[in-house]
């Protein structure tokens, strides 16, 4: 420990210096930095039909700027362990930054698609390092009593971006052109690289040294699960049209690869995933719920603008408009939530709020085209008062108990379960739809109800997982 402190830059050294509220100021560095991948990821949306009249694309290559930094971003999230044990906090967390910085500024810049397309994949690898980074802060720097709070503090800043950020880039788009949104991103950058020179240590989770000979990246295994997840992805996207063998077959692909990785896994001396984790209860239930929450949020994320755009026949502003006061909401439940999980059972608010979250669903069965608009504003805003008290409660609760070895990959891994559950929920939606559209040509209204309640009973199925888990054991030392 006197060697750990002796040196300036380290963990201990740092909170010598900075006194008994550093641990805030290393919450607020990552906060900031994961705040610019979250807007990275969302406000590209708006840009897309620009991006399509000036590039010439048709649907089938403009989905990629969104499916790229999909697939890049989950797939990376599971290094994050690796990367923290190699270079540690410091070096780690401004190397992925500075990738988030020079793919706005290079993407905002160029002239052509392919290289626009890079960018937006460079992009998605850097989130999906940052993501499980403020959760590894969370579980190392505060004790029990104080990482619900932190969590909740950590959800209000990073969900307030995607909140506001579709209507900030509409007005961007809008007056500069699709560039612009590329550039949102660079100030935020800016700053967590300025704050993590300053208050991140060098030091690897736990306050140890880095381990730049020993720690080898499991490059077999992320090959495998980068099969799986593509192959998943792809098929599908597939099995929308024609090509429902092919879908099939990638399916197929899928599942083998998946053995496979799991396999690799149990042998591996250094797993990319450890899968030793799903031994404990509370993390098992955890990845459960993780998965299908994923599926809910980002699924009904793509259904609703589309319901009120298509059956409802809104214009995209007003739609746009109805979404944005239930965002306000629920960045203001999250550090309600955060403190709630520091004092009540987190499997009964986890429970709570998803069941909320269904109940918005379900009640979208209610919307018809002479309903108000504000009865759909209600119906998002009781949804996202559910997410509020998922958010901080999930993580937390997931991973606390957890050996302190553990910690990072746990926290890479049930974000990891969350963003692959939103990658198959945004296909499975599209599915669905495409389906009952089929079914009921000249009554989409009906089609997207049915939609509707499928999210819905997929939400209410992860109610009774929830409700499984447990007070988490004491940390083992």
């Amino acid at each position: 420990m006197s060697d750990e402190v002796a040196h300036p830059h380290s963990r201990a050294g740092l909170a010598q210096r900075f006194g008994p509220r550093y641990r805030w100021r290393v919450l607020l560095t990552v906060m900031i930095g994961t705040m610019a991948s979250i807007m990275a990821s969302t406000i590209i949306n708006v840009a897309v039909p620009d991006m399509s009249r000036v590039f010439g694309l048709g649907q089938e290559r403009a989905q990629w700027l969104s499916a790229g930094f999909m697939a890049a971003m989950t797939l990376s999230m599971l290094t994050t362990p690796w990367l923290l044990q190699r270079f540690g906090y410091r070096h780690t967390y401004i190397g992925v930054v500075s990738l988030l910085l020079a793919g706005g500024v290079i993407g905002g810049c160029s002239q052509w698609f392919g290289l626009v397309l890079a960018m937006r994949v460079a992009e998605g690898l850097a989130a999906g390092v940052l993501q499980p980074i403020p959760a590894i802060v969370v579980m190392r720097a505060f004790g029990p009593a104080e990482q619900g709070r932190a969590m909740g503090i950590f959800g209000f800043g990073v969900v307030l971006a995607p909140a506001i950020g579709p209507s900030v880039g509409g007005v961007l788009v809008e007056w500069w052109g699709w560039r612009s949104i590329f550039f949102v991103t660079v100030p935020f950058c800016l700053v967590a690289l300025v704050l993590a020179r300053r208050y991140l240590p060098i030091s690897a989770p736990g306050g140890g040294a880095v381990d730049r000979d020993g720690a080898r990246l499991d490059v077999v295994g992320l090959l495998l699960i980068a099969i799986a997840v593509m192959a998943l992805l792809n098929g599908m996207v597939q099995l929308h049209g024609a090509s429902a063998a092919t879908g099939w077959a990638l399916l197929a692909c899928s599942a083998t690869a998946l053995i496979g990785f799991v396999f690799h896994q149990k042998r591996g001396a250094r797993p990319l995933m450890e899968l030793r984790l799903f031994g404990h209860r509370n993390f098992a239930l955890g990845g459960v719920v993780a998965f299908i929450y994923g599926m809910a949020l980002f699924g009904s994320t793509y259904l609703v603008p589309v319901f009120m755009q298509i059956a409802l026949r809104l214009p995209p502003s007003q739609a746009g408009a109805a979404l944005l006061p239930a965002g306000f909401v629920l960045a203001a439940t999250i550090p309600v939530a955060g403190r709630l999980t520091d004092r009540l059972p987190f499997g009964r608010i986890v429970a709570f709020g998803l069941t909320l979250l269904a109940a918005s669903f379900l009640l979208m069965l209610t919307i018809g085209p002479a309903s108000s608009l504000w009865w759909i504003v209600a119906w998002a805003v009781i949804g996202r008062i559910g997410l509020g008290f998922v958010l901080p409660s999930l993580n937390v609760g997931a991973m606390r108990g957890l050996p302190d070895d553990f910690i990072s990959q746990g926290a890479s891994t049930i974000n990891f379960m969350r963003q692959l559950g939103g990658a198959v929920g945004i296909s499975l939606v599209g599915i669905v739809l495409e389906w009952r559209l089929q079914v009921h040509a000249g009554d989409s209204l009906r089609a997207f109800h049915e939609t509707f309640l499928l999210v819905g009973l997929i939400t209410g199925a992860a109610v009774l997982a929830a409700l499984r888990m447990g007070p988490a054991p004491p940390r083992p030392a």
